[in-house]
Formats: structure tokens, sequence, C-alpha cells
């Protein structure tokens, strides 16, 4: 029986079992930072994949924008990506309809239509009822400026 070389292992010190470090990349403290700083986007990919949720957004530093891309990219995603400003991005990914939905939106939340802003929370999966409340409320003080205008 021949015996491998161990240049290219290394042996756990519990269980004394080989483990293979050729072409394993060595992990830098930028990339924990980068981890770290996505754990919730990773989660969010997670959850999206199990069928927890069609629809995610999540707000996300500006720099992590080309891995962010490339992850949906590679796990086959549907995704858009709004600035919010320079240091700051939003993420929307799920469901191809859902995201095509999403990009007929203006890409400031705070200027959306009673209507879209119902539409986008019941499609992240906020609480319909409470939705509901928000609507009635954007729609009475959207006609009460409506009113004081005329």
């Amino acid at each position: 029986m021949k015996v491998n070389s161990v240049q290219n292992y290394s042996f756990s010190n519990k269980t004394k079992t080989p483990v293979f470090l050729a072409g394993v990349p060595k992990i830098t403290p930028g990339m924990k930072k980068e981890y770290a700083d996505l754990r919730v986007f990773y989660h969010h990919i997670y959850e999206f994949k199990k069928g927890i949720r069609n629809l995610i957004l999540t707000t996300e530093k500006s720099s992590y924008r080309q891995p962010i891309e490339h992850r949906l990219q590679k796990e086959n995603i549907d995704y858009v990506i709004h600035d919010v400003d320079k240091n700051k991005i939003n993420v929307y990914f799920g469901e191809k309809s859902c995201v095509d939905v999403v990009k007929t939106f203006n890409p400031r939340l705070n200027e959306l239509t009673p209507e879209q802003d119902f539409m986008l929370g019941i499609m992240l999966g906020y609480d319909r009822v409470k939705q509901c409340v928000r609507y009635l409320e954007y729609k009475k003080k959207n006609l009460t400026i409506k009113n004081i205008k005329e």
C-alpha cells in the first residue's frame, strides 16, 4: 500500500485525521470582516432558497456591491440594486416576478406612492393588517395635502 505525501495535509488535533489544505485560500482579516458584515445577506439567501420568503430587501454597504452581485448571479437569483447614497445600497432579490415589479417602482423608498408602498410591504411579507392601516394613513395624508392645495 502506497502512502501519500503529507505535505498538503494537516492533522486535526482532536481526531488525528488528515485535513486536506492544498487549494484552500488563506482567510484574511478583510474576508472575515466582509463575511461578518454580510451575514444577514447570506441568511436572506438561505431563507429565499428554503421558500420562506419570495422577495427580500436588505440595505448593505455599497463597497460590497460586487460580492453581492457575484453571489446572487452564482446562485441564479434575480435581483435589482438601488443606490441609497454613496455608502449604502438597497438590494432586492427573490422571485423574478417580484423583482420585476420592484423594477417598476421609484428607487427612492420615501417617494413611493401609497399603492407601491402597500404592494412592496405585502411582497416583503409584512403583516397584512398593518400594511392596510399604513396604506389608509398614507391615503388620508395625501387627500389632506391635496385638499389644502386646492
